[in-house]
């Protein structure tokens, strides 16, 4: 998926927020912000929107002398993630059909994205998703993939999420004979992303047959960049492929045979899917 125009004013949004959880000094924010202008001015605006996110926060990492900017807002949520685990959990074991339940849940938390908005609500979004209809729904496609699978690649997005996400896998693995899960986190900071220390905290790593594949940023030395024929490989390899989230969606939805759980948060994507901001998406490409 291109960059479009709207994506532009949004980056800028996202360099000011970042900016902002590190530092109070107004003309610091403001030296970032101009850099920020400058810099998508002068970009070759044909690439996807996760390229130019990351030259961004690159950007407010230097500035601010901070790696992570996001670091105590990801503990944050992934703290608040946890705290609801249990009840989140007995949703799934007392459902109808807890794997269906399992991925409402998983795109519910899909709204913990400081990419798209610092501004929501999860204890509103989480009961709201369970009964929403949706936009597009390949469940039914899901359960016939998953029957015949061993290899299950598995692409996370935001921290905080994850623990929504191990539910899901909890239940997967429950019901079917997956033995090995490629867990895909990022191998450097990037907005709220989850990484390997993340994904460690909320007890991913605990699961059987769990492998963790880092997805670069970019950045030398950061892990497989997703325009890597490394990463296509990977792709293809495995006998099931789970994205989560717009950053995901956006960098891979040319690929095929690629289940996408997400919340459309933002027109681009909306109009992308053919569908309305706040719809949830299950989408297999």
């Amino acid at each position: 998926m291109k960059v479009k125009l709207d994506c532009i004013p949004c980056f800028q949004r996202q360099a000011l927020e970042a900016s902002r959880f590190v530092t109070k000094n107004i003309n610091l924010q403001e030296k970032i912000l101009r850099r920020v202008i400058t810099e998508l001015g002068a970009m070759d605006w044909t690439g996807t929107p996760p390229e130019m996110a990351h030259i961004v926060h690159h950007i407010v990492k230097q500035e601010c002398k901070v790696n992570d900017p996001y670091k105590d807002i990801k503990k944050q949520y992934d703290d608040i993630a946890l705290s609801l685990y249990p009840e989140m959990k007995g949703m799934v074991n007392n459902s109808v059909d807890p794997l269906l339940t399992a991925v409402r849940l998983a795109i519910a938390g899909n709204i913990i994205d400081f990419g798209a908005s610092s501004q929501f609500d999860l204890n509103e979004t989480i009961p709201n998703v369970l009964e929403k209809e949706f936009a597009i729904n390949d469940f039914d496609k899901l359960l016939e993939t998953l029957g015949r699978s061993k290899v299950l690649l598995y692409l996370a997005d935001n921290t905080g999420e994850i623990v929504f996400d191990k539910i899901l896998l909890e239940t997967i693995l429950n019901k079917y004979k997956i033995g090995k899960i490629l867990f895909g986190v990022k191998g450097a900071p990037i907005i709220n992303d989850a990484m390997l220390e993340d994904a460690e905290y909320v007890g991913i790593n605990k699961l059987p047959g769990v492998e963790f594949i880092k997805i670069g940023i970019d950045v030398p030395n950061t892990g497989l960049e997703r325009n890597s024929p490394e990463f296509y490989n990977l792709l293809s390899s495995s006998d099931i492929v789970i994205s989560k989230g717009q950053g995901n969606y956006e960098a891979l939805s040319k690929h095929s045979d690629i289940f996408f759980l997400l919340m459309a948060k933002c027109p681009v994507i909306a109009d992308d899917l053919n569908a309305k901001i706040g719809d949830i998406i299950f989408k297999r490409t």
